[in-house]
């Protein structure tokens, strides 16, 4: 076989015929069709040597609890965890043999340090499966090879990363060290290290073998009672419609017979898309050619740590003696004609393609250049639009679950997304906050729309291996949802954040528009790159971990709200009525606040799952009934609730509040008017002066007290305008009609201009809100924190007898004590913090932040973050304050004070419109 440095240079010579992104990609030069097979770098596969039979490999039930199907390292998982947890009467479907679609190909690496908490928990629980518990049961071994990893450093950020998880490694014990380019050549002899600035070092990180990893697990799962059948396909999914209007999983049907039973698990990797059409579910995810090779031996590469060289985009596995090179590329191949016949089986590798990462392994490894390549692997994979895989009940069936999209991380991430889908299945929610992996993080409006899916997915693929900045924001498939303000706002200078579709202010450049264009895929498949890009330049300035350029005008859009007034376009909000004959019932039982109060009230709630985490924070203003006044108000004889919610997250609440209304059997009705109304917020000392002069109604203390809304006319419209704040500032949000929000933002800012009113965005917002100890949904407040363990214990009516979901779990931790709570930290040092800094007691780790930001009002970075007491107590107001604190950034420690309180305004005089 050739050696690698030939093949570098006889495919730098080549030319390939141009070709749109969005075309079919028949005209590439590699094959659609399965081709014969090649050599793989594993010692087995399951696949059956002599020829697939004709039938299934077990007689099919006539009913199950629960139909897993696909037979790779997701299915395996899943099975596997539900038949530890207790369940028997369960069935996995492989259409062929087990691991033939994705799996059997599949690299195998597994790297313990991510940076998210949630999937460092995730990686450690597949690693203790694979390398312990599996080999304990069966004992079979998995093929597990602990060899180590390392991460490649060629420039400062880059390191500046790795040591940002280095330290999150820390809170949960896991082994790492940061090398200098010498200790790095002495580990891996092999290595150019002169380009190096420094590396990781992960010496429990490892690889898996898939036959092993899929043969143990499912020996495990059938032991506890689970029946797994190969050579099934299903043909079709049954779905029903209850007496409440909403689908539910009925049967799986299959050539072989109809299995019955209420729950299905898509773990079908490429093909979950076609299972999804099955049962008229949406699932969003593309599949794209993914290639490795696979090199002849190499003499000293025995022992040596895996390697990722993010900043070449490569990856290089140790295969025994041997290694196997891969990465990810700017321009992946897309497979449009998904083939239900492609079983073990691969596509011929376009070198055009490929060569990227020939010479970034060469540089790495400059032995590479005089070795062959012994075999090619070019297999499909799935991939989504943020790189995350898609998992939880769908939202058009109950009973349908997905577990899918696993962006060639399905072996890593096999093992803990599996248990978290089980509990999942079996509780009604997972253990751990799997929001980020959430189907519901997508808005409906975009899980079937194939422009977003194909620009998105590409995009992450092409900065898989790129710095995780703060503060990064996607290019592809930007502009879909856009408010009334949207031109003027961009006209001004608005630098857009996308959330859930949307796009929302991030703030204000001085220096004129900077609109976003549409997606050129970084100039790959011949599409003319953008030129002259301003926000793609701003964005660029964004990449860093010091405080961004732009610093000062942050600063100066917090500082005129807590010192003049300052706009906020807040129209992302999800905004939905709650009315209907059980509206009251609901109510009750949704929201964790007492939401009864008189109409025209509006209270800041929670609302909570059954292990009482919270799934939400929203505000909910009781309305007055009558006819509508659509979309001010609904038609109503009884209860009726407003419900104001963070946009990003509006879909998973709308599905939360529909599947409680569903279960408790509740006879209400939920409409949303998001896209019908914009929302402004105008804050600061001076927002009741500029307000009174557009408002047609008195808005002192007593007249307008905070907590209300009313219906009231500005400049000539119907407007809701309710006093709240976001930002710890006398304030007030007005909700208008789409078709007024321009005339009333105009009369705001008209009156506002004497008083020196400005724009404001959300980064503002973050600054401000973490300041006044406000809490964030999924930052501060995720669905496996309780409101007594976040200081939301107010927003509970425990002194009532009302009850409401998750209150029994409430009650029983506030009689044990808080094993963890939420902790504000502030620190001398001007220095920036993003979250995920380990946070240590008395020299002893006991969290991590989960949101950092510069709060400019006090002049300090400050942070939050959840403590645990090490010796298993109760986290006690004690324990906070007779502890010395300190928080790791990036390898160096800072002194740190604990509060108990925020230390901005802690009796909540400014809200109240008193600035003594």
């Amino acid at each position: 076989m050739a050696f690698l440095g030939s093949t570098v240079r006889r495919v730098v010579s080549a030319v390939r015929p141009p070709l749109s992104p969005l075309s079919r990609t028949t005209a590439w030069s590699y094959s659609s069709e399965p081709t014969k097979e090649k050599s793989v770098p594993y010692d087995k596969t399951l696949k059956q040597e002599d020829g697939a039979s004709s039938g299934p490999t077990k007689p099919l039930p006539r009913s199950a609890d629960v139909v897993v199907i696909g037979g790779g390292s997701l299915g395996c998982q899943t099975v596997y965890h539900l038949a530890k947890m207790g369940m028997t009467n369960l069935v996995l479907l492989e259409r062929d043999r087990l691991t033939a679609g994705t799996t059997w190909h599949t690299a195998g690496l597994l790297w313990q340090l991510r940076p998210s908490d949630v999937e460092v928990e995730l990686l450690a629980h597949t690693r203790n499966v694979i390398s312990k518990d599996l080999e304990e049961e069966t004992g079979l071994h998995t093929g597990w090879i602990q060899n180590g990893g390392l991460f490649i450093a060629s420039n400062k950020q880059r390191l500046d990363e790795y040591k940002r998880l280095m330290s999150l490694g820390k809170v949960y014990g896991i082994e790492s060290h940061v090398l200098s380019p010498a200790e790095t050549k002495d580990l891996y002899p092999l290595m150019n290290v002169d380009d190096l600035y420094g590396t990781l070092y992960v010496p429990k990180d490892g690889t898996m073998d898939p036959a092993g990893t899929c043969t143990t697990l499912t020996r495990a799962a059938t032991a506890r009672g689970a029946t797994v059948i190969e050579n099934c396909p299903v043909t079709g999914i049954r779905v029903q419609t209850d007496d409440f209007g909403m689908k539910r999983v009925k049967a799986v049907e299959t050539p072989h017979g109809t299995i019955e039973t209420p729950c299905v698990v898509n773990c079908a990797g490429v093909w979950a898309t076609k299972l999804g059409e099955m049962a008229g579910v949406k699932v969003p995810l593309i599949a794209m050619h993914h290639a490795y090779v696979v090199t002849e031996r190499i003499e000293g590469i025995q022992n040596m740590p895996n390697v990722r060289d993010h900043d070449a985009s490569v990856y290089l596995r140790l295969q025994g003696d041997a290694l196997s090179v891969g990465g990810y590329e700017h321009n992946p191949i897309f497979w449009d004609e998904v083939s239900d016949k492609f079983a073990f089986s691969l596509f011929d590798l376009d070198w055009d393609v490929f060569m990227q990462h020939i010479e970034g392994a060469i540089n790495r490894v400059p032995i590479l250049e005089q070795i062959g390549i012994k075999s090619t692997v070019c297999g499909p994979e799935s991939f989504t639009a943020d790189h995350k895989p898609l998992m939880g009940e769908a939202p058009e069936v109950r009973g349908f679950y997905l577990g899918c999209g696993f962006n060639s991380a399905g072996m890593m991430l096999g093992g803990g997304c599996g248990r978290e889908l089980a509990h999942w299945i079996i509780h009604g929610r997972p253990e751990k906050d799997m929001y980020g992996y959430d189907i519901r993080r997508f808005h409906n409006s975009l899980t079937d729309n194939t422009r977003w899916i194909r620009e998105r997915s590409h995009e992450s693929y092409a900065k898989n291996y790129s710095v995780v900045f703060p503060f990064d924001e996607p290019l592809a498939s930007r502009n879909m949802r856009k408010d009334p303000f949207h031109q003027v706002l961009t006209e001004q200078g608005c630098v857009y954040q996308e959330r859930h579709g949307w796009e929302r202010p991030g703030w204000f450049n001085k220096d004129g528009p900077a609109p976003v264009k549409d997606y050129d895929y970084y100039g790959a498949y011949d599409v003319k790159k953008n030129v002259n890009y301003k926000y793609n330049v701003l964005l660029g300035k964004e990449y860093t971990f010091d405080f961004p350029p732009h610093h000062d005008v942050i600063k100066k859009e917090c500082l005129t709200c807590r010192h003049g007034v300052a706009v906020f376009d807040m129209s992302y909000f999800g905004k939905f009525y709650l009315s209907g004959p059980d509206a009251k019932k609901a109510a009750d039982w949704l929201f964790t606040a007492d939401v009864n109060k008189k109409p025209g009230s509006t209270v800041y709630t929670c609302m909570l799952n059954k292990k009482g985490g919270a799934e939400a924070d929203l505000t909910v203003s009781r309305l007055e009934p009558g006819a509508a006044n659509l979309p001010l108000a609904p038609q109503s004889s009884g209860d009726a609730y407003y419900l104001a919610i963070g946009g990003g997250v509006a879909e998973h609440n709308w599905n939360h509040i529909r599947t409680v209304l569903q279960d408790q059997g509740f006879h209400c009705q939920l409409t949303d008017h998001s896209e019908d109304m914009g929302m402004i917020s105008i804050q600061g000392p001076k927002s009741r002066e500029v307000l009174q002069e557009v408002l047609d109604t008195d808005l002192n203390n007593e007249a307008f007290p905070f907590s209300t809304h009313k219906v009231v006319n500005a400049a000539g419209h119907q407007v809701r305008a309710m006093r709240l704040s976001f930002v710890g500032e006398l304030g007030w949000e007005l909700h208008i009609p789409k078709d007024s929000c321009l005339p009333v933002y105009h009369a705001v800012m008209a009156a506002g201009a004497k008083h020196g009113i400005i724009n404001s965005g959300y980064r503002a917002i973050d600054s401000l809100s973490i300041e006044k100890g406000y809490r964030h949904w999924h930052a501060d407040l995720r669905p496996d924190d309780t409101p007594l363990e976040s200081g939301l214990g107010f927003t509970c009516k425990l002194k009532s007898s009302i009850p409401f979901q998750g209150r029994d779990r409430l009650e029983k931790q506030k009689e044990e004590g808080l094993r963890r709570r939420i902790v504000c930290f502030t620190i001398d040092e001007k220095v920036p913090m993003f979250g995920l800094e380990a946070v240590f007691r008395n020299g002893t780790p006991v969290g991590h932040l989960r949101r950092s930001e510069y709060g400019f009002f006090i002049d300090k970075t400050i942070g939050y973050g959840y403590i645990r007491n090490p010796a298993g107590g109760v986290v006690s107001a004690d324990f906070i304050k007779s502890g010395q604190f300190t928080l790791e950034r990036m390898g160096v420690t800072y002194e740190a004070k604990a509060h108990l309180k925020s230390p901005f305004d802690p009796e909540n005089k400014r809200i109240k419109g008193i600035y003594a």
